[in-house]
């Protein structure tokens, strides 16, 4: 894989493991020459695998929508900063400049953009992998609530199975490496989106 795109909190929380693997996902990025995608802030989260990346000379892509350009603080050492002008055409440009999309923890805008993007995998308008990095079982309780929707009839098992999921960076970035899309029928063109 040639570039990923990172969805993240735009702070950092109150759990160190979170800030350390965060920075660790993207000091891998850089030992394995794969371009970080990301939002384009040098706060919270985002700074830290932007941080993690420029440090161990990674390439790191950032896009921001120009409304968030002094809430968020852009980061002024990346390779490339990409301005936007709705948070709709940030998901849509980090989607293309990458070729896969790993979520670490965050709030309602990292959830928003992670399903966005199983979304679309599910509608057929992309074969991107797509996994969460479940630093210290952040996210346990949402994946329990996936299986719900499973066992509810209410999402297809091999739609919930389009969703990968590892406590480690390796290993996350080694099933992204695996991945076979399932076959799904796709439902709408790229354009009616």
């Amino acid at each position: 894989m040639k570039s990923i795109s990172v969805f993240c909190g735009s702070s950092n929380g109150n759990d160190s493991a979170i800030v350390r693997e965060s920075y660790g996902l993207g000091k891998l990025f850089a030992n394995e020459h794969i371009a970080l995608v990301y939002g384009g802030a040098k706060v919270g989260l985002m700074g830290q695998v932007a941080n993690g990346a420029l440090d161990h000379q990674g390439q790191v892509i950032g896009v921001i929508p120009d409304f968030l350009r002094s809430k968020e603080i852009f980061h002024d050492r990346i390779t490339e900063l990409i301005v936007v002008d709705s948070m709709q055409e940030r998901k849509m440009k980090m989607h293309e400049l990458s070729e896969g999309t790993i979520a670490l923890p965050g709030g309602f805008g990292t959830l928003e953009e992670l399903f966005e993007m199983i979304t679309w995998a599910q509608l057929g308008l992309h074969t991107k992998p797509i996994g969460i990095l479940n630093i210290n079982g952040y996210y346990n309780k949402l994946l329990e609530f996936l299986d719900g929707m499973v066992a509810t009839g209410l999402l297809k098992q091999e739609n919930r199975d389009m969703l990968l999921v590892d406590t480690t960076s390796e290993g996350l970035l080694d099933q992204m490496r695996a991945y076979q899309p399932t076959a799904t029928p796709k439902w709408i063109k790229k354009d009616q989106i």
